[in-house]
């Protein structure tokens, strides 16, 4: 064995992939798992734990799976994480724990999340759940969100004892992991139903169709039903458009949408009769991973599709791994260059696009090399349906409905760094509704301090 190189992981066939909806990474087996947790060389100072924002105890947990010593493993990831299973597959591990892996220094580092994923999915088939606590504190929180950030504060808080109901607006828990990412990339009910399933084996309560908001308030959650504290995990579920000229054509969808119906609604399933718009030649617009979602996922209704990004390649926000799969399965990319204008038929359908090139300036705030409108470079190109997929934003039914709860100018609501503490005593928030769309392993960390915060602050009451 090569200890400087990965044991790679197995995949579906890219021809046989672009056809199907199912899971895309295979994952390791047994022996691929204990092979590649022989490459950890066990720091003593481990970078990778400070790379992660939950905190695994990485080390620990891989030593365990190198020795064979599976459900000892999947102990040691439950004591930080709720979601290993959901980590291990969408998670940028590249920029993170596996980004500070001391191995990759002088070859490449440990397949961190893939080994996660392995103990996670050893769990489920081997019917393993996280241990409940014994008793309660009696004290009641009530979690906003059935996303990643939610799942996680819940899941800390119940461990801690407390009585906790998560209230989910839409009628299947798991917000984004639920909506918003493709089956080939993380199954819904073979791997996200189960985890929802261990946190509420924690003793948390999930009420689904609640808006908070509209079916009830903060404050009547806090005055009139007895929660003594309030996390808002709620994410970013408001698409963000251009504002250029066409953008209101038939044909034209925000990612968010599109993805939804796919997702949660189960448009490509046969079985369902929910209806989802199936173009012949398809622009997404945007780079990120939402973007390379809804492109691979047009591209399995069997659309010619385009990622059309105004940057290089270099400047991607999605993963490595999503464009390298997205390109492996034939998506074309149309980089440095920027829509001004959709062209709408005259039976008011999308007919086209017209794009400008760009050139890479000096970096902006983002740190990015801002793109720059070639002069006279404009060129039309031909497609029946156009994807936005440039961000999202918090909803504002939140706080606009609750009295003294601060937000940004982007509608996102003001919380501290250390805890998730907003303006308003004895609530927090954290995660998407925060930072404005950000990765899931992000929510979560923002989840596990707000449990850290809310138990504090309860604690000296």
């Amino acid at each position: 064995m090569d200890v400087l190189k990965k044991i790679p992981v197995r995949e579906q066939d890219p021809k046989e992939r672009a056809t199907n909806f199912k899971e895309v990474c295979l994952g390791y087996n047994q022996e691929e798992a204990q092979e590649e947790a022989q490459r950890c060389i066990n720091c003593k100072n481990a970078k990778c734990i400070q790379g992660c924002p939950v905190a695994i105890n990485i080390p620990k947990f891989i030593a365990e799976v190198k020795d064979g010593k599976f459900e000892d493993a999947a102990n040691t990831i439950a004591e930080s994480s709720a979601l290993p299973a959901v980590c291990g597959r969408v998670c940028p591990q590249e920029s993170q724990c596996e980004g500070k892996c001391i191995r990759g220094i002088k070859g490449e580092p440990i397949s961190i999340g893939k080994l996660e994923r392995f103990v996670a999915d050893w769990s489920r088939e081997n019917g393993f759940v996280p241990a409940k606590p014994e008793k309660t504190n009696g004290l009641k929180v009530a979690v906003i969100g059935s996303g990643p950030a939610g799942l996680t504060c819940a899941g800390d808080l119940a461990k801690m004892g407390y009585e906790v109901t998560i209230f989910e607006a839409l009628h299947e828990p798991g917000g984004v992991l639920t909506y918003g990412i493709p089956e080939f990339r993380l199954p819904k009910s073979g791997v996200v139903r189960p985890e929802i399933e261990n946190v509420k084996k924690l003793g948390v309560e999930i009420e689904t169709n609640v808006i908070i908001g509209k079916s009830v308030t903060i404050d009547e959650l806090m005055d009139e039903e007895g929660f003594k504290a309030v996390f808002i995990g709620s994410g970013a579920g408001l698409p963000k458009f251009m504002g250029i000229p066409g953008e209101t054509a038939c044909g034209v969808f925000s990612a968010n949408e599109y993805l939804t119906r796919n997702n949660l609604m189960k448009s490509f399933d046969e079985n369902y009769d929910t209806p989802i718009a199936k173009g012949h030649k398809v622009a997404v617009v945007g780079g990120g991973n939402v973007a390379m979602d809804a492109a691979r996922t047009a591209l399995r209704f069997g659309a010619e599709v385009h990622i059309v990004y105004r940057r290089s390649e270099e400047e991607l926000p999605a993963r490595v791994e999503e464009v390298h799969h997205a390109k492996e399965e034939g998506i074309i990319f149309d980089l440095l260059t920027n829509p001004v204008e959709i062209l709408v038929g005259d039976d008011g359908w999308v007919k086209g696009i017209r794009c400008i090139r760009m050139e890479l300036g000096e970096p902006d705030a983002s740190g990015r090399r801002r793109p720059v409108e070639v002069p006279g470079s404009e060129f039309d190109m031909d497609v029946d349906m156009v994807i936005m997929s440039l961000g999202t934003s918090p909803n504002p039914l939140i706080s606009s409905t609750t009295e003294g709860l601060e937000t940004d100018r982007r509608k996102c609501i003001v919380a501290s760094e250390d805890v998730g503490a907003t303006s308003k005593p004895g609530v927090f928030a954290g995660g998407d509704a925060v930072t404005g769309a950000a990765t899931v392993i992000l929510a979560m960390g923002a989840g596990k301090d707000a449990a850290r915060g809310i138990h504090e602050y309860l604690s000296q009451k």
